[in-house]
């Protein structure tokens, strides 16, 4: 996992603690500001009946990116909704990359990208748009 020089303690510890990525067996490859890239093979609990990887895990690879991406700057960082286009399938024992990056914020709100490929030949599983709202501090 690479960052920056910026202090990513809060988003480092934010990781460490979220067992459903964790339990999924998604690893963090980059944290940086408004940048992330966390990978995950489909297994086969992640099947569904078609043979296919079941669009929720795809969903959750994606949300678990833009999280880290939209938490990057240190403020308290929340989705407010998130649209997802699968674009071919995934398939058992394919591993999935999904690059998020944080397109703008405006006041508490923000947009972040998130492209999902296929790691053994780079084709584009899914295209996420996630929509943020930073909360005020506790």
């Amino acid at each position: 996992m690479s960052d920056q020089s910026d202090d990513l303690s809060h988003v480092l510890a934010m990781w460490a603690d979220d067992r459903a990525s964790r339990d999924l067996g998604m690893e963090a490859q980059v944290i940086e500001v408004d940048h992330a890239v966390v990978r995950m093979a489909v297994t086969g609990s992640m099947v569904n009946g078609h043979a296919i990887a079941h669009g929720g895990f795809i969903f959750t690879l994606a949300d678990s990116a833009f999280a880290l991406a939209c938490n990057s700057r240190g403020s308290l960082t929340v989705a407010a909704g998130a649209d997802v286009t699968f674009v071919t399938s995934a398939r058992l024992g394919d591993v999935l990359v999904a690059d998020a990056r944080q397109r703008t914020t405006y006041g508490r709100s923000g947009i972040t990208d998130v492209t999902v490929t296929r790691e053994s030949d780079g084709a584009v599983v899914a295209e996420f748009r996630g929509r943020s709202r930073s909360l005020p501090p506790r």
